[in-house]
């Protein structure tokens, strides 16, 4: 039984709910498929009149805005440490790596990594933690998390939507071929973003190889002498 399938078996409120705790805890931190989840219930709401599109958007955008807003607070408590910890439990999510693209990513875009932060599977997880390790004003981290989370879960709940009742027959025949483009479209953004995460890593290590190399020669010359 995959994700929709499941979700036809349960109340319109309970999908409510459920779309909101799961977007706001992976806006939180915690690596959930939000996303998918999201796809799946719009998909729903195309196909059954029980489940109201606005009410979703709203529930998707709600989670959104407060669960980066409670990540940025406790990542604003918790600082550097807690970074650590979250690489011991999500290494896969967490690692060096993938801290390093992200903070790169913050330094060079500021408030607007946050705001494109929710589009990307990745960068969904760690803008709320990141924004409040990273110390960013809170107000700035507000515009871009409030705006960012209306145009993304509002916004995709909206084509979702649209797509499943201009095609409402097909969807009807087809509807897993909506969940497999989602899972393929985070796999390749997860991936690309992998590759990035690599990359910054590998450039950020070279600046500290030289540095600990020239410090080492004087201490090699004065060992000679």
């Amino acid at each position: 039984m995959h994700v929709q399938e499941w979700l036809e078996t349960i109340p319109a409120a309970s999908i409510y709910l459920l779309v909101g705790v799961v977007i706001g805890l992976e806006s939180l931190g915690i690596p959930l498929p939000g996303e998918i989840v999201l796809v799946s219930s719009a998909l729903l709401a195309s196909q059954h009149g029980d489940i109201d599109p606005y009410i979703l958007g709203a529930c998707a955008s709600a989670g959104a805005i407060i669960g980066d807003s409670i990540g940025y607070a406790i990542g604003r408590r918790g600082g550097r440490p807690l970074l650590a910890w979250l690489a011991g439990k999500f290494p896969k999510h967490f690692g060096e790596a993938q801290i390093s693209m992200a903070e790169r990513s913050f330094e060079k875009w500021g408030m607007w990594a946050v705001f494109f932060g929710r589009f990307v599977a990745l960068l969904r997880i760690f803008a709320g933690p990141l924004a409040g390790v990273l110390r960013m004003p809170y107000w700035k981290f507000l515009i871009a998390n409030v705006l960012g989370g209306i145009l993304w879960a509002g916004g995709t709940t909206a084509v979702i939507y649209s797509v499943g009742v201009v095609a409402e027959a097909w969807l009807k025949r087809f509807s897993w071929l909506g969940l497999v483009l989602a899972v393929l479209t985070g796999l390749i953004s997860m991936l690309v973003l992998k590759n990035r995460a690599k990359k910054a890593a590998e450039q950020s290590e070279s600046p500290r190889a030289a540095t600990a190399q020239a410090a080492a020669e004087p201490d090699a010359v004065r060992a000679a002498d």
